[in-house]
C-alpha cells in the first residue's frame, strides 16, 4: 500500500512538474508559424552561420559558427550555461536568432514550416518525454503509423526487448505519467525506440545519458550508437565516454566556439 501511494504520490508531482515547466515556456513567436514551404533533406548537413542570441537580454551565444557535415557525429562540450542547449532549441526553432542563420543542406531553416523541420529532427534528452499509456503507445509516437512489427523492430535495435518481454503485459504495460513505474535507463530506451522508429536523418541528443549511472550508461550506450548510425549526430554530454567516438569535438565557452578537436 505504501508503495501504491508513493508511486501516486510522485505521479502527482511529476504532472505539476510538467505543469508549471510548460508555463513557464516561453511562447514560440507567430511568425515563425506561417511557413507553408517544407523542408527536404537529401544529406543532413547543418551550418550555423554568425549566429547571436541572447535570452532575457543576457546573451547566450555569441557570433557562433559550426560546421556539422552530414552523417558524422559531433560533440559540443562546456560548462553549463556555455550555450551548448540553446544551439539545439536554435536548430528545432523553439527560438531564433538575433542575427544569423542556421542552414541545414544550405536551405536556411527559418523559410521552411516548423512541422517540416522537426520531423527530419530526433531529439533524445536527459528528461525523457513519456506519457501515461502504453510501452507501444509511447515508442509509435515516432511515427504514429508503424506497425506492431516496426515498433518490435524499434524496440530491439533500442535493447529495450527483454525488459519489455520480462513485462506481464510486455508492450500492453502501462507505464504511468513520464514513465514513473520503469528506471531510468528503461525510460531512455524506450525514448531512444521512439526515434528509431521515426529515424529522422538529424539526431539531436542532450545529455541523453547524465542521469543514469555509470553501469546503466554503458548498457544503454549501445541503444544510442544504434540509433547514431548513419544520421547527422549532435551530442551534449559532460561524460567522456558518451563522446569519445565523435568525429569532430567542438569546445563551447561564452556561447562561442574556442576549439575544436
Amino acid at each position: 500500500a505504501l508503495a501504491n501511494l508513493n508511486i501516486s504520490v510522485q505521479e502527482g508531482l511529476s504532472s505539476a512538474e510538467r505543469i508549471f515547466e510548460l508555463l513557464d515556456t516561453p511562447e514560440e513567436h507567430q511568425e515563425k508559424n506561417n511557413k507553408t514551404k517544407n523542408l527536404i533533406i537529401k544529406k543532413g548537413s547543418i551550418e550555423i552561420q554568425n549566429v547571436n542570441f541572447a535570452y532575457n537580454d543576457k546573451k547566450v551565444l555569441n557570433n557562433l559558427s559550426l560546421i556539422i557535415p552530414a552523417g558524422k557525429k559531433i560533440a559540443l562540450v562546456g560548462l553549463s550555461g556555455s550555450g551548448k542547449s540553446t544551439i539545439i532549441n536554435l536548430i528545432l526553432r523553439f527560438f531564433d536568432p538575433n542575427q544569423g542563420k542556421i542552414l541545414i543542406d544550405n536551405q536556411d531553416i527559418s523559410l521552411f514550416s516548423l512541422n517540416s523541420l522537426r520531423q527530419n529532427i530526433s531529439l533524445v534528452t536527459q528528461e525523457t518525454t513519456l506519457f501515461n499509456d502504453t510501452i507501444e503507445s509511447n515508442i509509435r509516437y515516432g511515427k504514429l503509423d508503424a506497425s506492431l512489427e516496426e515498433v518490435k523492430i524499434a524496440a530491439a535495435e533500442a535493447e529495450a526487448s527483454e525488459f519489455i518481454n520480462n513485462l506481464p503485459n510486455g508492450l500492453n504495460t502501462v507505464i504511468g505519467e513520464s514513465g514513473i513505474k520503469l528506471s531510468g535507463g528503461q525510460r531512455q530506451r524506450i525514448a531512444i525506440a521512439r526515434a528509431l522508429l521515426k529515424n529522422a536523418p538529424i539526431l539531436l541528443l542532450d545529455e541523453a545519458t547524465s542521469s543514469l549511472d555509470n553501469i546503466t550508461e554503458k548498457e544503454v550506450q549501445k541503444s544510442i550508437n544504434n540509433l547514431m548510425h548513419n544520421k547527422t549526430s549532435l551530442i551534449i554530454a559532460h561524460r567522456l565516454s558518451t563522446i569519445e567516438d565523435a568525429d569532430i569535438i567542438y569546445i563551447i565557452e561564452n556561447g562561442k566556439v574556442n576549439g575544436k578537436g
